[in-house]
This record gives C-alpha cells, structure tokens and sequence, in this order.
C-alpha cells in the first residue's frame, strides 16, 4: 500500500491504492453512492482519515452533480422572522438534519414580492439541490417558480396555493404539516368542557392555510358562534392585541378566547388585563405552538396546542434529502422521488391561562 508523501495533497487514486480497492469503489463511498459492501466501505474510510483526503468540491460536483447545499425559503419579511420563535425552531429543526447528511443550509428571505425575481435567478443557477419553504401565502409565487425550474421542494404547511393556470391548487406536492384543524377542535372543546360559551376566535391571517385550517377547527367545535366572536390577526402580539380589542367591543361577555397562535394570545392578554379582566377567572385563553419561550413566560402562563415545530422541520428536510437520493418515504430506493404528504400531530399543553 503506498504511504502518502509529505506536503502532497492525496488524490482519490491514493486513498483508492491505500485502500485496496478501485478507484471507481473509493469514488462511490466519498460521494455517498450505493452498493458498496460494508468492510470496503470501511477501508476507504480509513484510508481518508490515515491519508488527510479532503474531497474536491468542484470536481465532485461535476461527479455527483450535486452541489451539497440546500435553500431555506422563508415567505417572510424579516421583522417577522427574527421576532417570532416558530421560525427560528423550525431553522433549528431543517439545520440539525442537513447537518447530519453533511449538506450546508442558505437561507433566503422574502422582504417583498421583488425578492422573487432574485430566488428564480439563484434557485436556476445550480447553486443548491432543492429548496424547503414555507410559510407561504395563497398568492405566492414561490411553488410556480421551483415547478418551472424543476427544483426539488419538500414545503412547510399545507398547500393552498392557486397554480396560475385556473387549475386550482398543485397536487402531489410534497409537505409536512400538523394537525391545525384538529388542535384547534381540542382546544375549543377543552373550552367548552371547562364551562365556557362565549367563546372567541382570533385567526391568524387567512391567506395562509394553517390560519384557514385553525378556523375550521373552532367552527367545528362552536358551530354556532356568530360572527360577533371571530376577528382576524396576523400571527404577532400587536395583532393579537388589536383583534381583541375588537372582540370587546363587540362582546363584552365574552368568557374565552382560543388565539391562532401564541403571539396574538400575548396581545390579547394584555388587553384582556388592561380591560380589569382576569386570565383565567373572567376569560380563559388559549394559545397554538407552545413555542418557546413564550407560553411558558406568559403570566400565567399559557394554555396552549402543541406542534412539535423543530421536528417538522427536521422531517422536511429529511424528505427532501430521501427525494433527492431517490429514494421513498421509508427510505427504500424503489423509484420513487416524491414521498406522500406528512401531517404531524397536536397536543393542548394545559396551564394556567385556561
């Protein structure tokens, strides 16, 4: 076996020599290929930790035509990004898996509607393999754009997007969401049960899906909730605050409240306080996420529908790493490059605030 020489950078062909093995096998284990025997692949990796053999980006891109990156769309503005946890978690969540399949995460973020035109220009560069988006809005460009440049997209939510062509929504996309409709139907009849029959709905905005789906839920739970008890936010405190403001002024009576998300239930707290109104003796409240740190740090601390937000994220990226090797939803290589959408599940985490 030849020992590597002082101040030369190894080749493939040396790890491959080392190694024992052709170089066409030490190839197929440095780029992640299949049907290599388990005892040579440890060989060859032995034979890259002995020799110092650090891959060559460009040549290996040009092997696997892959450029080991992925692109993070958030269809946010970055106030919102930075200021609500659920982003940073799913972040979190989408990091941990890229990281342990050695992929790099760029994020991209949309201020305005100009910044499309921008993503089309890097997504059809070849810069990375696929795209994870989400947080996306009924109009949003987004999924015809990857669509037309055929870029793999695992999307976070489900789809409620129109396609542009009076066809409806896409079908056979691939997405993870939770159960929004059926969180928010246990948070409503938590309610109920606890003795409460005003009760209130602040949506979040209903141009995304997960706002449309929470709002199902509520009405199936309280079908006969007039309009008087519903208002629309936007997912932040402020919104949050002005949606119950509104409420009261409608209802005074109102003896509940179930929030879209944690955010609007912090903003209708305040209100509900600055109004003598106390939580949960006057008016119970209820929140969506458990996104830390802000149920627990509410006083009291909120009542509220948890969705395990990280490990969507991580099941996202796990999607898209599994169709981008071509491979199924269980991970077997049976053709298949789009695994069936995924909806995770929901829980009330019960505190004091209802």
């Amino acid at each position: 076996m030849t020992e590597p020489r002082p101040g030369n950078r190894p080749t493939l062909e040396a790890v491959a020599e080392h190694a024992g093995v052709s170089r066409a096998t030490a190839s197929r284990v440095v780029n992640g290929g299949d049907g290599v025997r388990p005892h040579l692949v440890d060989r060859v990796r032995t034979a890259i930790r002995e020799l110092g053999y650090v891959p060559n980006p460009a040549a290996r891109t040009l092997v696997t035509r892959r450029t080991g990156a992925v692109a993070v769309i958030i269809a946010e503005p970055e106030v919102r990004i930075f200021s609500d946890p659920f982003f940073s978690r799913q972040v979190r969540g989408i990091a941990k898996e890229l990281t342990a399949h050695d992929t790099q995460l760029v994020l991209l973020l949309v201020e305005d509607r100009g910044d499309y035109d921008r993503i089309e220009r890097y997504l059809a560069g070849g810069h990375v393999d696929g795209a994870l988006a989400f947080s996306l809005h009924t109009d949003d460009p987004l999924p015809a754009i990857t669509r037309r440049i055929g870029m793999p997209t695992v999307y976070g939510g489900r789809p409620g997007w129109t396609t542009g062509t009076g066809e409806g929504t896409d079908e056979g996309v691939v997405y993870v969401d939770a159960d929004n409709r059926g969180g928010a139907r246990e948070a409503v009849r938590y309610l109920l049960a606890q003795g409460r029959r005003r009760i209130a709905h602040i949506a979040g905005p209903l141009d995304q899906t997960s706002a449309a789906d929470r709002l199902s839920g509520y009405r199936d739970a309280l079908a006969a909730a007039g309009p008087e008890l519903f208002a629309e936010g936007d997912f932040t405190p402020a919104g949050g605050a002005r949606a119950m403001a509104e409420l009261l002024d409608r209802d005074a009576g109102i003896d509940a409240v179930f929030a879209g998300n944690d955010l609007m239930a912090t903003g209708a707290l305040r209100v509900l306080r600055e109004s003598g109104r106390t939580v949960p003796g006057d008016v119970a409240l209820v929140g969506f996420d458990d996104a830390e740190p802000v149920a627990e740090s509410a006083d009291p601390p909120l009542t509220t529908v948890r969705q395990d937000i990280e490990g969507m994220g991580r099941l996202m990226a796990r999607l898209l790493m599994r169709s981008l090797n071509g491979g199924g939803p269980d991970g077997g290589r049976h053709g298949r490059t789009t695994p069936d959408p995924v909806i995770t599940a929901t829980a009330l985490v019960r505190r004091a605030s209802a």
